[in-house]
């Protein structure tokens, strides 16, 4: 076993920062203290007063392989996701072929274990007539299935109510649920279709993918998430008028939970008129007090955890005309900095730590990942906060090769990133030795 020994660092961890030492034995964190004796076969990493956390945990990616790699693929995103601090990610099911049953999730899982650069899993897909299927996924190796109660590629668009209702009264796994009306968002695109034909402008995205459709999705997942008691996970929260499904309080106290993503609280409508496409997603970005009323909802716990929907694709078809450009776009590089970046007296570095990566362990409930505390996983993250960066090309890691955020300058650069006890990326540079695991999920 190798022994890493990290000398002088901050620890930002469970509402704490406090100045110590860690050191790491193999793969695991072996010992937290103030002052660490280093011996003869110690690697000695310097500190220097900067800050640590656990790793980030990504709830919500789409990494696109298989079936959609000339956007991205698991190696190119995993390694974007290593350089912004994410040391574990949660993929959805929407590749091609569509992850609908334990074969073709095995088949994902070797993808990663192969070209993976960070700790990976993956989400079971639900369609209409998937059920059994569904009901064979283990439990142990996904977070949980992931119902698209929206739009979504090919068949997963789930909109039967009778499957909707025996899903959540039977299902033994948590519910990850993207939620916007359908029949409320094609009314909406044939009224302006009807208006402007072809050239509908691209700032009436969160009009046509409105307020209305994402309550009336979101509060249907909730009645019957209570109706049957399901561990319910409402990925994108986008609007105020959902923050009132959700209640105060310890995550570990919750049977239903929410997820709001970085641009819903980075980006605002206004800027359609400058990045127009870029900032594309669905649920749409919305309004200015909708974002303001997502941050209120971070600090006072209504809101549980953060995630980036990281969504590439190609800047040409970003380019194209709306009806025909796809949403999403690429974040899972930036999303720490980008909560870096809306640090304030009330939203503390430690509730950003707790919201990406206690949380997400607490929520899915992850084996030893999350935390930075003995006998877990040695998933860390190393910044310093006084540094600062500029979003170029030249630092994109993506392989569509573009951001939303690109000129934007940052405070706080990752300097050091651990995974598994690795030392998987350093001062901007990655280790050739790839360390990952699988995450494991229910283990007592």
């Amino acid at each position: 076993m190798s022994f890493t020994l990290i000398k002088n660092v901050k620890i930002i961890n469970e509402n704490q920062i406090f100045e110590s030492d860690i050191l790491i034995d193999g793969c695991y964190i072996k010992k937290i203290s103030k002052s660490i004796s280093a011996e003869n076969n110690f690697n000695i990493v310097e500190g220097g007063g900067k800050y640590l956390m656990p790793g980030v945990i990504d709830d919500q990616v789409h990494f696109r392989e298989p079936g959609l790699t000339h956007k991205a693929n698991i190696k190119s995103e995993s390694k974007s996701a290593l350089a912004g601090g994410v040391t574990s990610f949660m993929e959805m099911p929407n590749t091609n072929p569509q992850t609908i049953n334990q074969n073709l999730l095995n088949e994902k899982i070797d993808i990663a274990k192969n070209t993976s650069f960070v700790n990976y899993s993956f989400f079971g897909g639900v369609t209409n007539t998937n059920y059994d299927d569904v009901m064979r996924f283990d439990k142990t190796q996904i977070p949980g299935i992931k119902i698209f109660m929206g739009s979504s590629t090919g068949d997963m668009l789930v909109d039967n109510d009778k499957i909707l209702d025996n899903l959540f009264k039977n299902s033994p796994f948590l519910i990850a649920t993207h939620c916007e009306d359908e029949q409320t968002i094609k009314s909406n695109i044939e009224k302006y279709k009807q208006i402007y034909g072809e050239e509908i402008p691209i700032d009436l995205h969160p009009i046509i993918r409105n307020h209305h459709s994402c309550y009336k999705s979101s509060s249907f997942a909730v009645e019957l998430a209570k109706k049957h008691g399901t561990r319910l996970h409402i990925l994108h929260i986008s609007t105020k008028d959902e923050l009132d499904l959700f209640v105060s309080g310890d995550i570990k106290d919750k049977r239903i939970t929410s997820e709001a993503c970085t641009h819903h609280l980075y980006f605002n409508n206004q800027l359609y008129q400058t990045k127009g496409s870029l900032i594309k997603w669905n649920p749409a970005v919305k309004f200015e007090e909708d974002r303001i009323a997502l941050m209120e909802a971070l600090v006072n716990d209504k809101i549980d955890v953060i995630a980036s929907d990281h969504a590439p694709h190609t800047i040409e078809e970003k380019q194209n005309k709306y009806l025909k450009c796809p949403s999403g776009g690429p974040m899972v590089q930036h999303t720490f900095n980008v909560m870096l970046s809306l640090v304030n007296r009330e939203l503390t570095l430690q509730k950003i730590v707790e919201k990406m990566c206690h949380n997400p362990a607490k929520c899915f409930n992850i084996h030893k990942r999350g935390f930075v505390r003995e006998g877990c996983f040695a998933d860390l993250v190393m910044f310093d906060y006084d540094k600062k960066y500029t979003v170029n090309k030249d630092n994109i890691f993506y392989k569509c090769g573009w951001s939303p955020l690109e000129g934007v300058e940052f405070k706080g650069v990752i300097t050091h990133t651990f995974v598994n006890g690795n030392l998987a990326f350093v001062n901007g540079e990655f280790s050739d030795k790839r360390e990952v695991m699988a995450l494991s999920f229910n283990i007592d």
